[in-house]
């Protein structure tokens, strides 16, 4: 598992790791039972506190990517499919807002983002 932090982006360090690790789960790179490296080995390696990943993996396990057991580790969870597609839903929706934020601060009235997202989605269908 190759996670990477990048401490000049405004994203806190520990949501950057929390949105790796749910990619490589929902893409399928990490399977349900895949033990995830130690809270302090993930820390060494990323040079990072030791608090920032478990808060990570705390996030995760509160999300229910995650499963930890005391004295052995946390564990890729075996995720149901709702969740993984309420969680690709939530993503679309982030991407969704960021553009259609983009649209507003170039200029664009809301009909003309609706406008663009009826030909992109025309355009789309044809592929």
């Amino acid at each position: 598992m190759r996670i990477i932090v990048n401490n000049s982006s405004m994203r806190p360090i520990y949501e950057q790791i929390v949105d790796q690790i749910k990619s490589l789960v929902l893409e399928g790179s990490l399977k349900p039972d895949t033990v995830l490296p130690s809270v302090r080995s993930l820390s060494a390696d990323l040079r990072i506190s030791a608090l920032t990943v478990k808060k990570a993996y705390d996030a995760l396990e509160q999300e229910g990517f995650v499963v930890t057991v005391h004295g052995k580790g946390s564990y890729i969870a075996n995720i149901n499919s709702q969740l993984a597609m309420e969680e690709r839903r939530k993503e679309v929706e982030l991407r969704m807002e960021a553009a259609i934020r983009e649209g507003r601060s170039s200029g664009l009235k809301d009909e003309e983002i609706r406008e663009l997202f009826e030909i992109i989605m025309e355009d789309i269908k044809s592929c």
